[in-house]
């Protein structure tokens, strides 16, 4: 008997804690059932209609984007600056502090306090509206659940309006949630989705933008503080407020502690009587924000964000995946390579100034994998365009501004821009599409200042002769015999037009193709299309537009044996669980490549760009000069390369490669194309991508291109 009376009492606090619950659930229902002419039995039925279950979706997190070193931050992406923490890597004095400002009796009651519902009850009740809320810290935390979980409008007001219905679902949801996670748990969860103000989201975003350090290393008079803000952030913002009111409302708290025996009386004081000393910190988001200078990794951001919007693994439409971004919480290691961006970077500001009008960029990309290790530009990746000079256009000179210095247009590819006309460099599709079509290296023709194409041309069209396209050299001193190694180094145009009529125009445009490009204007997919595209002549010429991004990319295919590798800006991207994402089984930042040219047709191609560089070819002549000499001895090691100009030198190119590296730089107006950039700046791209290879390669073996194999010679 004595052992059923003790169990019996043991089980009375139990017993009248779900009485006590039960009655004050009931209780607050009364002014429902009240107001809406229906019956107690009605009120109840209503409150066992309610769910019991709280499907609460992830909360939104920030994605971090760093460098190829895998700690070099380069920019954040968020909606609510979020980063999820464990309990354990939080200081203990936080989570002390949030109990005793928010729920006193947080480790006492089954996530309804009996108490506080009581009093609050009775106070709404004689005030006739909802003034007091009682909300445990278990409550508030369902709240801000169902509210981050809200799919509508709709959703998000019943989450949060002010109504005895909404309190009632979340003591519900409130105790089941009780009989499901432990208190530890609600208190993670709680501390990591609170709004601390200041855009700070969750402990983590709190400790680093108020204090600049991790939410473990809180000390006492800084875990109250934050603690403190959770009530008003707004009112209690030490940052964009006086101090006063945060320092008293943090004193509460501290005293709050005490009255709790969570800090000693001695601890309380001195924490008191320190002040508020806050150490801010202002987290990027987004590309206009990044951490180094903005004319530095901003426009790799950008070219990154562009990929990212493309990627299926993380979406239907661009408009989801840019969501998940904000909202993934994902750590993204980029390709991007500090060292190599730097001297990228500086390579371009020695030669062209910011406030140019005319826009130098390099692009840098690793072959075998199509890593972008760097996006350098003369120009400044910002929205402020209100200093910007005037446009280049002489008939709307200081009616417009013009993209210098300051920029968000994606002057080096990956958006929507079509790039710029790249001249010569264009010959290495017509090359390599009579390479891989079986013609050999030793294909000669005799190669006049001026020839007579097969190609149709309009009366008054640019190179026409009696209805033929009748394009020259640049110089008389090409005139004669060529193969492709010397055809190539000296840039001979007749040669390759010829060599175009030989193989196909179209297979020239499809070979391009092939290597990554993409028309982007109304004229060039026209002449690009299968109707056309064989008797587009002039496209061996450059006359297409391309991108740095793509120009360099398509060398690099080259360099790699002819392996075409997607332009890609990750190397990993793994979400919060540390998992690597994937899509339909593949790793999504796994290099995605193809074999574009057969091997042999690659290395032959590699080793007549050795001509133009001063490098030499292994197999053949390359006549004896060609058009940038003194890239090898710049580069120190064997590269490859291609000089490019267009009609009056409106822009001019060079791209070049080694085994290890393939960079692409261009200068030209953006603005206005055809204000011509004149012959005497024309080696500005050739130096630019010389020195940035040398100062990227330096201390590295140097690299051999591997001989073509003597059956493609001849």
């Amino acid at each position: 008997m004595k052992r059923a009376l003790s169990a019996t009492s043991r089980m009375a606090p139990l017993v009248r804690a779900g009485l006590i619950a039960g009655v004050l659930v009931a209780a607050a229902a009364y002014p429902i059932a009240a107001a809406g002419g229906i019956g107690a039995k009605a009120a109840v039925d209503f409150v066992d209609d309610m769910p019991s279950v709280m499907e609460a979706t992830p909360q939104a997190q920030t994605t971090y984007v760093y460098a190829a070193d895998g700690k070099t931050l380069i920019t954040m992406f968020y909606e609510e600056h979020r980063k999820y923490v464990p309990i354990k890597q939080m200081s203990p004095y936080v989570q002390r502090a949030i109990v005793a400002s928010e729920d006193s009796r947080f480790y006492k009651h089954n996530g309804v306090d009996a108490k506080g519902v009581a009093r609050a009850f009775v106070a709404n009740h004689q005030g006739g509206a909802v003034e007091q809320g009682a909300s445990t810290l278990t409550m508030q935390y369902v709240r801000m659940a169902l509210r981050d979980s809200a799919k509508t409008p709709l959703e998000v007001q019943q989450a949060t309006e002010q109504t005895s219905a909404r309190k009632i679902r979340e003591m519900k949801l409130a105790v089941e949630l009780e009989k499901q996670i432990s208190k530890q748990e609600i208190l993670e969860r709680y501390l990591n989705a609170a709004y601390f103000g200041h855009r700070a989201y969750g402990v983590y975003a709190a400790a680093e933008i108020f204090f600049s350090k991790r939410p473990k290393d809180l000390t006492l008079a800084e875990a109250a503080m934050l603690a403190g803000l959770v009530k008003a952030p707004t009112d209690y913002d030490p940052a964009s407020q006086d101090k006063q009111a945060a320092t008293d409302r943090r004193n509460y708290v501290i005293d709050r502690m005490v009255a709790m025996k969570s800090v000693t009386p001695a601890q309380g004081e001195e924490a008191k009587e320190s002040p508020i000393n806050l150490r801010l910190t202002s987290p990027p988001n987004d590309c206009i924000s990044v951490t180094e200078r903005q004319n530095d990794w901003g426009f790799f951001c950008d070219y990154f964000k562009s990929w990212w919007n493309q990627q299926k693994a993380f979406g239907n439409n661009p408009q989801q995946r840019e969501d998940r971004l904000r909202r993934g919480g994902y750590r993204i290691v980029t390709t991007l390579d500090p060292k190599i961006q730097r001297v990228t970077l500086a390579n371009v500001l020695d030669k062209e100034e910011t406030d140019s009008r005319f826009a130098l960029g390099t692009v840098v990309i690793q072959p075998g994998n199509g890593h972008v290790k760097a996006m350098a530009v003369n120009r400044v990746y910002s929205l402020d365009q209100s200093q910007n000079g005037p446009h280049s256009d002489p008939a709307k000179r200081g009616k417009i501004k013009s993209n210098y210095p300051n920029t968000v247009v994606p002057l080096l590819g990956g958006g929507d821009m079509p790039g710029y006309q790249a001249g010569s460099t264009f010959k290495m599709f017509t090359m390599l599409a009579a390479l891989d079509a079986g013609l050999p290296m030793t294909t000669e023709f005799y190669s006049p200042y001026r020839l007579v194409s097969q190609y149709l041309a309009g009366d008054g069209e640019p190179g026409s002769c009696g209805g033929r396209w009748c394009p020259s050299n640049a110089s008389g001193a090409m005139t004669g015999r060529h193969a492709m190694w010397s055809g190539f180094g000296q840039s001979v145009n007749t040669y390759f037009v010829q060599l175009e009529q030989k193989v196909g125009a179209d297979k020239a445009v499809r070979m391009a193709e092939r290597l990554g490009l993409r028309w982007r204007t109304e004229m060039d997919k026209l002449q690009a299309s299968p109707a056309k595209a064989r008797g587009w002549g002039s496209f061996t010429l450059g006359v297409s537009d391309a991108t740095p991004l793509e120009m360099a990319n398509a060398y690099a295919t080259v360099a790699a044996d002819g392996k075409y590798c997607e332009t890609l800006p990750v190397m990993s991207i793994t979400d919060p669980d540390g998992s690597q994402v994937a899509y339909r089984g593949v790793d999504v930042a796994k290099p995605r490549c193809t074999q574009a040219v057969k091997p042999a047709a690659a290395r032959a191609a590699a080793d007549a760009a050795l001509c133009p560089t001063g490098s030499g070819a292994k197999r053949g002549s390359c006549g004896g000069w060609s058009t940038a000499t003194d890239v090898a001895g710049i580069v120190g090691r064997p590269v490859g390369g291609k000089t490019g100009t267009t009609d009056s030198t409106r822009a001019a190119w060079f791209v070049g490669m080694t085994p290890d590296l393939a960079a692409a730089s261009f200068l030209a107006d953006p603005d206005y194309p055809f204000n011509a950039v004149g012959d005497g700046q024309s080696l500005k791209p050739v130096h630019a991508v010389a020195e940035t290879l040398h100062d990227s390669l330096e201390g590295k073996p140097k690299r051999n291109f591997i001989p073509p194999p003597a059956s493609i010679l001849r």
